[in-house]
């Protein structure tokens, strides 16, 4: 019988993640929404949403490992997973970008925070911050 996949990914800390993309060249990947996204994100990563990274893989590169982050960390699961079912290095970074900002890390653009997932939400609180 063959092994079953394992549906947990690895998780790293933010202090990992960092220590990854420094010494090994890790790749960071956002499978947020775009309005996500444009509000705040972590910096030096790409965006692929979720929904699009089937159509996009080939834009990770797989001799490199791979974090995904989401807001929190539903979207990342199911990225890490299916990645690392087709044989990427994969891991999803703890808390995701909720953590990465209580934190008091960067996000880029500057003055960027975590944009709530729903876009009506997201909407109400960019217009909040704006005033």
């Amino acid at each position: 019988m063959a092994d079953a996949i394992d549906s947990n990914p690895k998780e790293v800390s933010r202090a990992e993640a960092r220590e990854m993309v420094a010494a090994a060249g890790a790749q960071l990947v956002d499978v947020r929404a775009d309005h996500e996204w444009e509000a705040g994100h972590l910096p030096g990563a790409v965006h692929i949403a979720l929904p699009d990274l089937a159509a996009r893989v080939g834009e990770i590169d797989k001799d490199r490992p791979v974090i995904f982050y989401c807001r929190s960390d539903n979207r990342s699961d199911m990225a890490a997973a299916a990645l690392a079912e087709a044989g990427y290095d994969t891991a999803k970074l703890a808390e995701g970008a909720t953590g990465w900002e209580e934190e008091g890390l960067d996000l880029e653009p500057e003055g960027g925070y975590v944009a709530e997932s729903g876009e009506a939400a997201a909407v109400l609180e960019a217009r909040k911050r704006a005033s």
